[in-house]
């Protein structure tokens, strides 16, 4: 029997995809469970952005199922937050923090009557989750890389979202804003399930629970038993020569 702690949110049987016959994904199996912080790592190209649409519901699926929620994928696409990975996009637009994060809610605008007072509430206790709550008023083309990463995370937890789905999240942030962002995915990660498409091989180590290499096929671990074999210490670096051994020794 399935608990609200190790529900399987996400639930991926026998999927294919190709474009023009040439096939990016074969025979992708993948189960994600209530609370998993999983990232999806692999080359260009592997098939990591279009797994990603397939899930979104952006491509028609083609071969093999998705579920959410024990749910077809059609039904429950309101559970998905997602952060895109470009946040540069019309910054010069003059629109205050808390309105792109209204943009959040479902229940589509309302460019005549405005926002509801409980709208306009729920935006401001998103933006005091992420840390943007002192910004809300600030315009987002004024605001730092990180900070918009933050509102655009804020955005996609508007509808209270059962899975967070990030896109190479701190691709154009600097090392301190990349640090904060994934110590806040950490935090979001007690009550959400996180999934992360990431390069940084680093980052796998110190905040994923599981692991998935796409490259055309997939390639699934489960970290709990490789952790146990780094000695990290007091020292945060993770050496990626090492993990990407561990990795392919793993039989999980």
């Amino acid at each position: 029997m399935q608990t609200k702690f190790n529900l399987r949110v996400i639930e991926i049987e026998n999927l294919s995809f190709a474009y023009d016959k040439e096939f990016v994904l074969e025979n992708i199996n993948l189960i994600v469970d209530n609370r998993d912080f999983l990232v999806l790592i692999g080359p260009n190209g592997g098939g990591k952005s279009t797994l990603v649409k397939l899930i979104l519901g952006i491509n028609p699926i083609q071969s093999g199922s998705i579920k959410i929620l024990n749910k077809p994928l059609h039904k429950s696409l309101t559970q998905i937050g997602y952060v895109p990975q470009n946040t540069n996009v019309n910054t010069n637009f003059p629109i205050k923090a808390i309105e792109v994060v209204m943009m959040g809610h479902h229940a589509h605008k309302r460019a005549i009557f405005g926002y509801k007072k409980e709208e306009i509430e729920h935006a401001m206790h998103v933006l005091r989750q992420v840390g943007m709550e002192e910004f809300a008023d600030k315009k987002i083309g004024s605001l730092s890389g990180g900070q918009r990463q933050r509102v655009m995370i804020a955005r996609a937890l508007c509808a209270n979202p059962k899975i967070l789905l990030l896109d190479e999240p701190t691709s154009s942030i600097d090392a301190d804003g990349q640090k904060q962002i994934y110590e806040l995915l950490k935090e979001l990660n007690k009550k959400i399930t996180v999934i992360v498409v990431s390069h940084d091989l680093s980052v796998v180590l110190q905040y994923a629970t599981k692991v998935a290499h796409i490259n055309k096929k997939l390639a699934f671990h489960d970290l709990s038993s490789i952790k146990k074999e780094f000695d990290t210490g007091n020292d945060s670096h993770v050496c990626e020569v090492e993990l990407l051994q561990m990795l392919g020794k793993c039989k999980c």
